[in-house]
């Protein structure tokens, strides 16, 4: 997964005596950053659905006990990581709503 900037985003001007004086803030990043959690969600869910199929393959005797082991844990790191992510977004927004206007 590859990081890239955000863009899109232009520079507000600020007067100290009156506050925010122009420019704008567009929403193309959001995309970009909806794009990666949803890359993120359907890697989670496809590491999942390989890790039982290799476990549905070690019972059938079809599949080697090696395999279903290292699909096991590629989809607990995965799932692990998909956790991270949701905890350091959840704080962010705890973190901004707690933020004074």
């Amino acid at each position: 997964m590859a990081i890239t900037a955000l863009t899109g985003l232009s520079t507000l001007k600020v007067d100290p005596a009156s506050g925010v004086t122009g420019g704008t803030v567009t929403a193309t990043g959001t995309d970009e950053f909806s794009n990666a959690l949803s890359g993120l969600l359907s890697s989670t869910e496809s590491s999942n659905a390989d890790a039982n199929q290799a476990i549905s393959n070690m019972v059938q005797g079809t599949g080697d006990v090696h395999e279903a082991m290292i699909a096991i844990q590629r989809a607990e790191m995965t799932l692990g990581l998909t956790v991270q992510v949701r905890n350091k977004l959840a704080q962010a927004y705890q973190d901004v709503m707690r933020m004074p206007i």
